[in-house]
């Protein structure tokens, strides 16, 4: 060695080479490793069996558990509901909204049906107070009464009714009862109802003392919109109304009465 001459130190470059050399072989033995050696320290891994609980366990948390009143609140709720209504009061079908509100379609001793929010007056001291998917809860002078679904007959058919103004299918005419249809056709004009030069309905108007049109249910200012659920929308489908009204027959109409569509069924004396 040359006295006065010092070592020649290493470059950038093969600083980096070894690093990266070094790198790569720790890599290759992590790979090696974990290739080579089992799943678990203690051999073949294996999957837990399903823990079944006994019968005896299985009933006892289904007891403890109440689909329907889920909160001890909905429970006092329950206990707290009064007695089934003695009104004359036909519930058609509930729509229940979150936070108490709803809507509800309910028909009086006449079989007219009307539409009804929760707050609003059914008949004079009797007012709308909930809404559930079965029935509803109605308000007489302070107490709480149930008015259920009337679920004795089967459901009536959908086709052909507008899901937003629901027709129910009309009853038979009983002997001897409704309307006769000369009556109908001298106490009631029907006549086309043009908005925004289209036809949107049948207009009905009273002639003579009135009796046949309010025995038809009609009420002034009422515009026939459909029938047995097909909306009117020409001059051919308002004069169809004529060929439906016969002797011994029932019509399902809707009936626009100032911002509400309601269903209404004429029935016609043999």
């Amino acid at each position: 060695m040359i006295a006065g001459l010092r070592p020649a130190l290493p470059s950038l470059h093969d600083i980096l080479w070894w690093t990266l050399a070094s790198l790569i072989a720790g890599l290759a033995a992590a790979l090696f490793w974990a290739i080579v050696t089992p799943v678990s320290p203690l051999g073949d891994w294996t999957p837990h069996s399903v823990r079944m609980m006994s019968p005896t366990a299985r009933a006892a948390l289904f007891a403890s558990v109440d689909p329907f009143n889920r909160t001890p609140a909905a429970a006092a709720q329950a206990e707290q509901s009064g007695a089934v209504t003695s009104l004359a009061l036909t519930l058609f079908a509930t729509r229940a909204t979150p936070g108490g509100g709803g809507t509800a379609i309910i028909a009086g001793g006449d079989g007219l049906q009307q539409v009804y929010r929760v707050g609003a007056e059914v008949q004079p001291g009797v007012t709308l107070a909930a809404v559930a998917f079965d029935h509803v809860e109605l308000s007489r002078n302070g107490a709480r009464e149930l008015l259920y679904l009337d679920q004795s007959g089967p459901a009536p058919s959908a086709q052909g009714v507008v899901a937003a103004n629901p027709v129910a299918a009309p009853p038979p005419a009983a002997p001897g009862g409704g309307v006769s249809v000369a009556a109908l056709r001298s106490g009631v004009n029907f006549g086309p109802r043009a908005e925004g030069g289209k036809v949107v309905g049948v207009e009905v108007l009273s002639s003579g003392d009135g009796a046949a049109f309010r025995a038809a249910g009609f009420q002034p200012g009422d515009v026939i919109t459909a029938v047995d659920g097909k909306p009117i929308t020409s001059a051919a489908d308002a004069a169809a109304l004529s060929g439906a009204i016969r002797a011994g027959s029932s019509v399902a109409v809707t009936v626009r009465r100032g911002d509400r569509q309601l269903p209404l069924a004429i029935t016609l004396a043999p």
